[in-house]
C-alpha cells in the first residue's frame, strides 16, 4: 500500500492565520464544493481547510492501493504542508471513517471529531468490490443515476436542482481508477472494535433519510465513542452537509465551541470575557465595576466575567444582536430593572435600534406579562433620556 497525495484549500477570512484550524473531508465521488455553504459560516471563527479524496477535485489521481488509515496519514501531511499543529476535523462518509483513523491513529493531532453520514463499517466487502469493478469497466457516468438517488433526501433534486446538478458533474470528472481504489479501501475498512478506544471528543451526525449510512449506525458508532454526541439533520440524506448547510453548521459551531471552552485556560477565558464585556459595556462602565470591586465581590465579578462573557457571549452559534434582544427579554421577564439600562446602552453598540429596543419590550408583554414591560419601558425612555442629555453637553 501507499500513502495518497491528497490537496486541499484554505476558505478565505480574515486573519485566518491567527484563527484555529479546521479541516474537512468529502464523501466518495463530491470535492471540497460539499462543504462550500458550510466553510462560508465558520470562516469567520476558523481556518477552515477543506481537501479532496485522491483522484478527485484538486487531489492528483493514483494508480497505487491505498487503504483509509493512509489517507488519514495523507490528511496529516496535508496539515503539515500549511503550518501543522493540532487541528478540528469533520468528515462526511469516506472522509468520515478517515476521521475515525486520525483519532486512533493520530490522537495528539486532533482536537475534535465529527463523524458525518459514516460508520466504522461502511457497506459490504462484496458492494465495494462490484462497485470498484463497474468503475474500472463503464466510469464514473454509469454510477450517476444510482448516487442521485443515495445522496439526495426526497425532493432535493427539485427543490435546488442546480447544487444537485453541480454535485454530480463533479463525480463526472472523477479519475475511474482512483475512485474505484477507494472503493477497495472502504472494503477494507472495519474499526467496529477499534472505536472504543477513541478518546478525542466526538460529534456523530446522522442524516434523517441516509440509506449509504443510516441514523441507526451512526448511533451505534456513538454508543462505542466514550462520551460521543449524537445529533440527525433532519430532511438530509448521505450529502447532509450539501442539503442542509446552515444546520451542519450550526452542529459544528456547537461542537467545536463547546471544545474551544474546554481548551482555555481559566486566565484566557477571563481576557476574552474582559474583552467581550468591554466591547458590549463600554470601557467607562466596566472601569467603574472594576474600580469598585472589594474583597467580598471580587470572586463575584470574576465568576461573571469568565462565564457571562467568556463563555456565553463569547460563544459563536449567536451573533451579540441577537444575544442582546435574549438578555432584554429576560432581565424583562425577571424584573432586573437594575440591570436593564446598562444592557439597553449594550443593545444599542450592539446594532439594535430605539424602535426594536421598545418593540422587544412590547413583545415580552404578552409573555412576561404587562407590569413588568411597563417597568420596563420607564427604565428604557429615562436610559434613552440620560443618553440625549449627555450626547447634548
Amino acid at each position: 500500500m501507499t500513502q495518497p497525495t491528497i490537496r486541499g484549500t484554505v476558505a478565505p477570512a480574515p486573519a485566518a492565520g491567527t484563527l484555529p484550524l479546521l479541516v474537512l473531508g468529502p464523501s466518495l465521488g463530491t470535492t471540497t464544493a460539499l462543504w462550500d455553504g458550510v466553510a462560508a459560516r465558520l470562516s469567520a471563527s476558523w481556518r477552515v481547510l477543506c481537501f479532496d479524496l485522491p483522484g478527485h477535485g484538486v487531489s492528483p489521481a493514483t494508480r497505487e492501493p491505498f487503504t483509509v488509515a493512509e489517507v488519514a496519514d495523507a490528511v496529516i501531511a496535508l496539515v503539515d504542508s500549511v503550518g501543522g499543529g493540532a487541528f478540528h476535523y469533520a468528515g462526511v462518509s469516506f472522509s468520515g471513517a478517515v476521521g475515525l483513523e486520525l483519532a486512533l491513529r493520530h490522537p495528539e493531532r486532533l482536537q475534535s471529531l465529527a463523524v458525518i453520514c459514516s460508520a466504522a463499517r461502511i457497506g459490504t466487502v462484496a458492494g465495494w468490490v462490484e462497485r470498484a469493478a463497474r468503475i474500472r469497466g463503464s466510469g464514473t457516468p454509469s454510477i450517476i443515476a444510482g448516487s442521485a438517488e443515495r445522496w439526495f433526501a426526497p425532493g432535493f433534486l427539485d427543490r435546488d436542482p442546480a447544487a444537485g446538478s453541480a454535485a454530480l458533474d463533479q463525480l463526472l470528472d472523477v479519475d475511474d481508477e482512483s475512485y474505484a481504489l477507494c472503493c477497495e479501501a472502504l472494503a477494507e475498512f472495519d474499526v467496529t472494535d477499534a472505536a472504543a478506544g477513541i478518546r478525542v471528543p466526538t460529534l456523530c451526525v446522522a442524516g434523517e433519510f441516509d440509506r449509504s449510512t443510516p441514523p441507526a449506525q451512526l448511533a451505534a458508532l456513538a454508543r462505542r465513542i466514550p462520551g460521543a454526541r449524537l445529533e440527525t439533520i433532519d430532511g438530509a440524506a448521505h450529502l447532509a452537509p450539501l442539503e442542509r448547510p446552515a444546520e451542519a453548521a450550526a452542529l459544528l459551531e456547537a461542537h467545536l465551541g463547546r471544545q474551544a471552552a474546554r481548551s482555555r485556560t481559566a486566565a484566557e477565558t477571563y481576557s476574552e470575557g474582559m474583552a467581550v464585556r468591554r466591547a458590549v459595556l463600554g470601557d467607562a462602565h466596566v472601569d467603574a465595576a472594576t474600580a469598585a470591586i472589594t474583597p467580598e465581590t471580587a470572586d463575584f465579578q470574576d465568576f461573571i466575567t469568565r462565564y457571562a462573557w467568556g463563555e456565553i457571549w463569547s460563544r459563536p452559534g449567536l451573533d451579540r444582536r441577537t444575544r442582546s434582544f435574549l438578555t432584554l427579554a429576560c432581565l424583562v421577564s425577571g424584573g432586573h430593572e437594575n440591570e436593564l439600562g446598562m444592557h439597553v446602552r449594550a443593545a444599542l453598540t450592539n446594532g439594535l435600534t430605539r424602535r426594536e429596543i421598545s418593540e422587544a419590550i412590547l413583545h415580552t408583554a404578552i409573555y412576561a406579562g404587562v407590569p413588568a414591560a411597563n417597568s420596563a419601558l420607564t427604565v428604557v425612555r429615562d436610559t434613552f433620556t440620560t443618553i440625549d442629555a449627555q450626547r447634548s453637553n
